[in-house]
């Protein structure tokens, strides 16, 4: 990489700064190795690029781009440029700039994402209902009460604890398993990362078992509750009449019924369309909620096996007896609308049943199970958000199917090269989706975007360590440098990450709103379609869009309180980032 003089790049700066023209990096840095990429946004397509440079923020040296390649441009803008730095690998803090726009400064080296897998651990526990060890607080400690269970309506039912779906404080299986199975997956992968600084509580001190296990435990306790006696599978605690109340968990006072704040709805799994008021769902089986607890408590009875032997064996009994009622009730089960007509619309359940399938055989090594999971798995050889426009509401769920790599990982040669092409082939639709766009975005700007992201992130490491075929880096680099900055808006997605990155500072949060704290390791929603945010009740703006010269007519993102489609925290999205973060944080390891 050639040098160029520092006082070119000063001069460079100081032209910038009047500028409202952006270059775009990921805010925390690139591995040594990575495939280094920054976006060059412009107003005008005059804009000269021959200058650019980048810029050793300690030493003062400065070096040209390998390549700075025309793309189509991010409406508004008038030009996009990618601009490519990958020969440079020399640890250290860098800028990139042009005539009329600098970037952030960013890290080069491979110890950047050292710690970061702990992060998302912060908010997990952030959101933990029962007990709240972020506020040293109790909460909803009355649920709930069976709804929609026949001649056991009104009843009682003890099933505290789990944690807040996101902002609002209601409480779903669909979510709450796929966190489990996330976090117990990140483990599982990279073991040696993961930190013991809090007990199982989630307060400051060690217990002798890492974190992220103490958190999944949480999931796993609160989920044996959902499933109270043999053969009942609850679904969610509370529902839209929740959005009454927007301060913090402890203070609680809806009344659903019970009296202020003295409990809430609980709902069954059910195999019908559902609802308490005039809005229901779709409803057709429970095998995409029985099935997530059959591979949940599965995976959990295969980590939990070395450190409690009993907890885990009650864990095998139960995934074993949910896979079997799952089987006998195919079809999507989904959560329960209420006053409004939003709830979560999953509509395939054969990914939930190959995922339980997969895990069955993994821990009883019974071959029934196998077939069964390969034949769950042709029936979906792709996510079908991949490669797709739109889709409603969690409406392919969950965003990346584990159990195609389960299966890919067989011993058995045929099944694993199967499974392997139908994780390529996601990859390949969202690659060409996104093939002419200025961030090699092929995500569609669905609500929760982010977490899509994050799930395309993740197939594509996992994919990589599969087949060792590297088709899809370029891919995968830009889908976690989006997350991290690289792109339109310069915005870090997950609320801390970067420490002094530009990270959300006004989310949808009652913690931050009214007492003014950062809900730390908190993804976002993330960007939608204009159309989106156009419609849904209750979204507006309260302050000044600071991002609006880069909102375009299709896609907007606001770090705003009152627009939760874009920027509130979602509790499964961040436990779905601790198996990427914990792969970076082990490249971390390697180098000590």
């Amino acid at each position: 990489m050639k040098q160029l003089s520092a006082a070119i790049a000063v001069l460079m700066a100081a032209t910038a700064a009047a500028s409202t023209d952006a270059i775009r990096v990921n805010q925390i840095g690139y591995l040594a190795d990575d495939i280094k990429i920054a976006v060059l946004m412009t107003a005008n397509p005059a804009t000269p690029t021959g200058d650019i440079v980048i810029t050793d923020a300690v030493s003062g040296e400065t070096f040209i781009p390998d390549s700075v390649v025309s793309v189509n441009p991010w409406e508004p803008m008038a030009a996009c440029y990618r601009i490519y730095f990958s020969s440079l690998s020399r640890p250290g803090k860098y800028s990139v700039a042009s005539e009329t726009a600098v970037s952030p400064q960013f890290r080069i080296g491979n110890d950047i994402y050292a710690g970061a897998n702990e992060i998302p651990l912060r908010y997990m526990r952030q959101q933990r209902c029962g007990y709240n060890p972020s506020l040293d607080a109790h909460c909803h400690q009355h649920d709930g009460f069976l709804v929609l269970s026949g001649d056991r309506d009104g009843e009682h039912i003890d099933v505290t604890g789990g944690w807040h779906d996101a902002s609002d404080y209601l409480q779903y299986l669909t979510t709450s398993a796929n966190a489990v199975y996330q976090m117990l997956w990140a483990y599982n992968e990279n073991p040696s990362v993961w930190a013991d600084n809090y007990d199982a509580a989630g307060r400051i001190g060690a217990n002798g078992v890492p974190d992220i296990l103490d958190e999944a435990r949480w999931g796993l306790e609160w989920m044996m509750k959902m499933n109270p006696e043999k053969g009942m599978y609850l679904n969610q605690i509370a529902d839209d009449r929740d959005h009454r109340y927007a301060g913090l968990p402890a203070g609680d006072n809806v009344d659903y019924g019970y009296g202020a704040g003295k409990g809430r709805p609980v709902y069954p799994c059910s195999g019908k369309p559902y609802g308490l008021m005039k809005n229901k769902n779709r409803s057709r089986g429970l095998a995409s909620s029985v099935g997530k607890f059959a591979s949940s408590f599965g995976l959990g009875a295969e980590v939990f096996n070395a450190i409690d032997t009993a907890f885990a064996r009650n864990l095998m009994a139960r995934s074993l007896e949910a896979y079997e009622i799952a089987k006998a009730n195919p079809g999507a089960c989904q959560t329960a609308p209420c006053v409004s007509p939003y709830f979560y619309e999953e509509d395939n359940w054969v990914d939930d049943m190959e995922l339980a399938a997969a895990q069955c055989y993994s821990n009883t090594g019974d071959r029934r199970y196998k077939t069964d999971a390969v034949n769950y798995g042709r029936q979906e050889p792709v996510t079908p958000w991949m490669g797709a426009d739109s889709a409603r509401h969690y409406q392919w769920y969950p965003f990346m199917n584990l159990g195609h790599v389960k299966l890919a990982r067989d011993r058995e040669l045929r099944v694993g090269k199967e499974f392997a092409r139908n994780l390529r082939s996601g990859l390949q639709r969202v690659k060409e989706r996104g093939a002419d766009n200025a961030f090699l975005c092929g995500i569609p700007f669905i609500w929760c975007s982010n977490n899509l992201t994050v799930a395309l992130v993740t197939q594509a490491m996992l994919y990589r360590d599969l087949t060792g075929d590297n088709s899809y880096l370029e891919l995968e680099t830009a889908a976690r440098d989006w997350l991290f900055g690289l792109n339109p808006w310069g915005k870090c997605m997950i609320v801390g990450l970067p420490a002094g990155g530009d990270y959300p500072r006004d989310p949808h949060s009652a913690l931050t709103n009214l007492e003014k704290i950062e809900v730390t390791g908190g993804i976002v929603d993330g960007p939608v379609y204009n159309s989106i945010f156009s419609s849904l009740q209750g979204v507006h703006l309260r302050n000044v869009d600071r991002y609006a010269p880069y909102q375009n007519s299709t896609v907007v993102y606001h770090d705003d309180y009152s627009d939760y489609s874009t920027n509130e925290p979602t509790m499964d999205g961040t436990a779905s980032t601790t198996y990427f973060l914990g792969r970076l944080a082990a490249k971390a390891r390697e180098v000590k």
